[in-house]
Formats: structure tokens, sequence, C-alpha cells
């Protein structure tokens, strides 16, 4: 490997650029717990295929993700590689110490867990990046996107699942998630050992945060308290978030 540093391809926030995406900052966390030297080159949604499509196989059909997806990463030999788990595990085996702990079964509990959560909320969540986070040309594409997937204006998404009832939809994935984190002394999933669980917990409260200016994110850690002590002790593994 050359001495040159990874590149991290990041969506930008409008304003001042920093990482707002759940993948993304499961990467981004990675790289910021390995102390691995890195810089990041931000592509706006309707960017993304060009920007990667030249050096990285597209998601196999059979995924149901689009052909290109953020994050994808640069590595200093000159390799691509996109999807944070697979970047995850190449990323371990690279740079094997502090040691993610991919093969705890926590981290596919968790996986699950917060894909419950990221479904329940998307009428609350989903459309607030066009409005609160994305830059024009994003927001536009982000929304047209997943409109489209939807089959539904985000209007009529919102009005027939958003609101109460997706904090009642999402309330049994909550209460899930607390139980893994009580499991152990805490604070991390594994007790007081951080892991790569963790990074999936706390890049979800931080994409929460960006949505509505804390209110999802303040509203998780009211229902649960667990998942505040949990976001405290990875505060500093999220403090780079916009290079």
């Amino acid at each position: 490997m050359t001495n040159s540093k990874l590149t991290l391809f990041d969506i930008p926030s409008k304003g001042r650029r920093a990482c707002w995406s759940l993948n993304p900052w499961k990467t981004r966390m990675t790289l910021n717990f390995k102390n691995i030297d890195y810089q990041t080159q931000w592509v706006e949604y309707p960017d993304i295929e060009p920007t990667l499509s030249p050096n990285v196989p597209p998601n196999p059909p059979s995924s149901g993700a689009p052909a290109y997806t953020i994050p994808a990463v640069q590595f200093p030999d000159s390799s691509y590689l996109m999807d944070s788990k697979p970047i995850a595990y190449h990323l371990e085996s690279l740079y094997p110490s502090p040691h993610l702990h991919l093969e705890s079964p926590s981290l596919s509990q968790v996986e699950a867990i917060i894909s419950e959560l990221m479904t329940a909320l998307a009428p609350e969540s989903m459309p607030r990046a066009p409005l609160n986070i994305l830059n024009d040309c994003s927001a536009e594409y982000f929304q047209r996107k997943r409109e489209e997937k939807l089959g539904m204006t985000f209007e009529k998404f919102v009005a027939a699942k958003g609101g109460e009832k997706a904090w009642e939809a999402a309330m049994p994935a909550i209460t899930q998630l607390g139980e893994v984190l009580k499991k152990e002394e805490g604070p991390f999933v594994l007790g007081t050992t951080p892991s790569y669980a963790d990074f999936v917990i706390a890049g979800f409260l931080q994409m929460l945060k960006w949505m509505e200016e804390k209110a999802m994110f303040e509203r998780f850690l009211k229902i649960e308290p667990a998942l505040g002590k949990l976001y405290e002790a990875c505060g500093k593994w999220l403090e780079r978030d916009d290079h």
C-alpha cells in the first residue's frame, strides 16, 4: 500500500458540508475509531453513479438498492469498495486494531432492529431530508426517486403513516434496542467494549439529530435513556464529520 490517504465518498449536507446519513456514518465512525488517515470527497445524489461507476461494480439488482450507493471508499492502493458492511470487513483486515467485533451475534440483532426503525419512522424522517439537509440538486433527486419507489408523494406518505402512527410502529423496535443495550453493564452493546454495532446505533441517532433539529433524537433518548448513554460514549468518533 502507498502512503496516500484513503478517500471516503459521502453525501454533503447544505451549508456546512458534513456527514448526516446512517450508512456513511458507519464507515466514518469506523475510520475515526481506528484513527485511519482519510479525506472526504463529497458527492451529490445525482453524481453518485457517474462518480463511482468507472471504478466500482454495481449493486446486484436482487439487492433492491440503487446500482451505486454511498458510502464508498478508495483505498490507498487505488482499489475501490462500496457499501458500509463490506468496507468494515476490509478495514478490519487492513487495520485490525482496535477490533470492530464484527463476529458478535449482537451486530446482526442491532442491524435488524435499526432496519425496523428505519422503516417505521420513514414517514417522519424521509421527507425531512430534502427539506432540512440536502442541497437543491440532491433534494430534488432524493424526493423524486423515493416517491417513485413509494408509489405516492411524500405528502400522502406522511398523511397515511406519519406522526404518532410512525412512533407507535417504532415502539417495539425501540424497546428491543433498549433490551440489547441493557444485557451488559454498558454503555456499549458489548458492555465496556466499543464495537461496530455501537456505530450502527450512534449513526442512526446522529441521522435523526440532523433530520429535525434534534427533536426526533431527543424523543428517542427520552423513551430509552440507554441510547443517550451509548451516544455520549461514542461522541469522540462522531466529532470528525466534515473532512
